[in-house]
């Protein structure tokens, strides 16, 4: 370390202590040539978690995304705000957790439709309709009677308004 004082790289540490519950190390030093005392800090540098877009960019790990869609999701659903934190706790801990440093939004959002498939029906059609991209009524409708709705031609035209 380059003693601020004059410039000489040599140092003694006389006293090191450990911070942010061992994310930084603070150590004080004492310079060889002049006998200044100065402050250093260590820091763990951490390659942030990687999300990898459809189109093939890459972005830094937000749950605020998460929560944002889960939001729009259980809008005037009853879901409570306690379940949509714990639903995007599980999902950022499972999927920063592992040994790799990124992972497909897809991945992502299968990892969500499981949980909220549990949670609430209705929440999980609509953020599937966003994460799948279903793009007519029949996707919908497939993914309805996977839930557990009725798979006959009567209840097809019901819903379809026919």
């Amino acid at each position: 370390m380059r003693c601020p004082h004059c410039g000489n790289i040599d140092d003694k540490v006389i006293e090191s202590r450990t911070l942010a519950r061992g994310s930084s190390i603070r150590r004080r030093r004492e310079c060889s040539s002049c006998g200044a005392r100065f402050t250093s800090y260590e820091r763990i540098e951490e390659k942030p978690f990687m999300v990898i877009k459809r189109d093939g960019r890459r972005e830094p790990f937000d749950r605020a995304k998460i929560e944002a869609g889960l939001e729009r999701a259980i809008q005037k659903r009853p879901v409570s705000q306690m379940d949509v934190e714990l639903l995007v706790n599980e999902i950022e801990d499972h999927v920063v957790g592992t040994a790799a440093h990124e992972c497909q939004t897809m991945v992502i959002g299968e990892m969500v439709l499981e949980k909220l498939g549990k949670l609430d029906k209705v929440a999980y059609i609509r953020f599937a309709s966003v994460c799948r991209r279903y793009e007519n009524l029949d996707e919908f409708i497939k993914e309805i009677h996977k839930l557990g709705g009725k798979n006959d031609r009567k209840s097809r035209k019901k819903i379809a308004g026919n």
